[in-house]
């Protein structure tokens, strides 16, 4: 029989060792592995230990991030609306045969066709640059306007009225009264889409130029002019609309 078996005896241990088999068993059960006096029991303590020392510990998470703001957008506010405008420059021209005079606003307040008003004008002769017209030259200048008016309705007290409010100095480059009229650009989605008349605005002879500005350019616009016999709105612009 090949198979050697040694027998040891110690009073508080008793133990079988298989020779052949490389195996020990212990009073208490323990495998011991054969040649080795270490548990196996003690290889996950030692593999812990191990794994403490070879890795890193996790890093932390990243705190969320914030949501980002829509593109154009800030605190709930457009910033590109301050770039919104609508620039009205001009619109106080006459009609060269005029001679800078505001016809066109004179015959709409006396409620007469400018061809009127201009047929009854020729009949005025007008006062020098540096004067003005003499008390004989003023009442002349009166009858030959009232000749052609009269048979329209206008009486001297409306055409004195109405030629005061419409008074001129050429030479200064002074024109007549008026108001300045205002607008600001309608914006929807990033487009300007149209204008709203924040002020008519009055005296005006010609077509202003109009400049509306937003997100999506620059563009022009064309105004239609109102007429009247109320100085407060004749010569005001009643819609605006975009090239």
């Amino acid at each position: 029989m090949n198979l050697k078996t040694k027998i040891i005896t110690a009073s508080t241990l008793v133990a079988v060792i298989v020779v052949s088999g490389g195996i020990a068993l212990s009073s208490n059960n323990t495998v011991l592995a054969a040649g080795n006096n270490k548990s196996v029991k003690d290889a996950p303590a030692r593999e812990a230990g191990n794994k403490g020392q070879n890795c890193k510990p996790d890093p932390a998470p990243a705190p969320p991030s914030s949501p980002t703001p829509s593109a154009g957008i800030t605190n709930g506010s457009n910033p590109g609306q301050a770039d919104n405008s609508v620039v009205i420059s001009s619109g106080f021209n006459t009609d060269p045969q005029d001679h800078g005079r505001p016809v066109v606003l004179i015959a709409a307040a006396l409620g007469v066709p400018t061809e009127v008003f201009r047929e009854a004008f020729r009949g005025v002769t007008p006062a020098g640059l540096d004067s003005g017209p003499t008390s004989e030259q003023a009442q002349q200048n009166k009858a030959a306007l009232l000749k052609v008016l009269a048979p329209y309705g206008i009486t001297n007290e409306r055409l004195d009225e109405v030629s005061n409010y419409y008074r001129y100095n050429g030479r200064k480059s002074d024109t007549w009264q008026k108001t300045q009229a205002t607008a600001t650009a309608i914006v929807t989605n990033g487009i300007v889409t149209g204008v709203t008349i924040t002020n008519p605005g009055a005296g005006y002879s010609s077509n202003p130029t109009i400049t509306v500005t937003g997100p999506n350019g620059t563009f022009t616009a064309t105004a239609t002019l109102a007429y009247t016999k109320d100085f407060k709105t004749n010569g005001s612009i009643s819609a605006i609309t975009i090239k």
